[in-house]
C-alpha cells in the first residue's frame, strides 16, 4: 500500500521539477566546489578535478532537459536527457568512491595524484617548464572533512542523490 501511495505522490508532482531540482542540485555542488576552492583556498587534486566533469557536462543538458519540458517537445526526449545526467551523477559517484578509497588507503591512487617534494619552484626562469610538471596535492589526503567525511565522500552522497532524482524523473509514469 506504501508503494502505490509514493507512487501517486511522485506521479503529482510538474514533469519540469525533475530537471530544474537536477540542475539546481548539480550547480549548486560546482558551485560549492569552486568556492572551496576559491574562496576557501582549498587546492583540488588531480581526482576532485575529474569528479566535476560530471556536473559541468550535466548541467547542460539539464538545461536542455528543462527546456524539453518548457517547449512542450516529447516527453521521451527529457527523459532520454534526464537517464543520462542518471548515468553521469553514477559515474560521477564511482569516482568519488574511488578517490575516498585512495583517501582512506584502501587502495592506490594513480601516478597523477602525487605532488612530489620540492615541486614548487623558486626560480623566475623554470617557471614555464614548472607549470608542465607540478601537480595539484597528492589526492590521499583530505584536506578537509566534515562530520566523518571528505569531500570525496560528500560527493559519493550527492552524486548518489541526483542520480536517484534523475532516474525518477525519467522513468515516471506520467499523471
Amino acid at each position: 500500500m506504501a508503494h502505490a501511495a509514493s507512487s501517486g505522490y511522485i506521479r503529482s508532482i510538474p514533469q519540469i521539477a525533475f530537471p530544474l531540482l537536477l540542475t539546481l542540485g548539480m550547480a549548486v555542488v560546482i558551485l560549492s566546489a569552486l568556492a572551496f576552492q576559491h574562496i576557501g583556498g582549498y587546492m583540488p587534486c588531480h581526482l576532485c578535478l575529474v569528479q566535476r566533469d560530471p556536473y559541468y557536462y550535466g548541467i547542460p543538458v539539464g538545461i536542455l532537459a528543462i527546456g524539453t519540458v518548457a517547449f512542450k517537445l516529447p516527453s521521451w526526449t527529457g527523459r532520454v536527457l534526464m537517464a543520462l545526467i542518471g548515468l553521469m551523477m553514477l559515474v560521477g559517484g564511482g569516482i568519488a568512491v574511488y578517490h575516498s578509497g585512495v583517501e582512506w588507503a584502501w587502495w592506490a591512487g594513480p601516478t597523477s595524484c602525487t605532488n612530489p617534494a620540492g615541486a614548487v619552484t623558486t626560480s623566475a626562469a623554470n617557471l614555464l617548464d614548472d607549470l608542465n610538471t607540478i601537480r595539484g596535492p597528492s589526492c590521499d589526503a583530505a584536506a578537509l572533512r566534515v562530520l566523518g567525511l571528505s569531500m570525496a565522500g560528500w560527493n559519493v552522497l550527492t552524486s548518489a542523490g541526483l542520480a536517484v532524482i534523475a532516474f525518477v524523473g525519467a522513468f515516471r509514469k506520467s499523471a
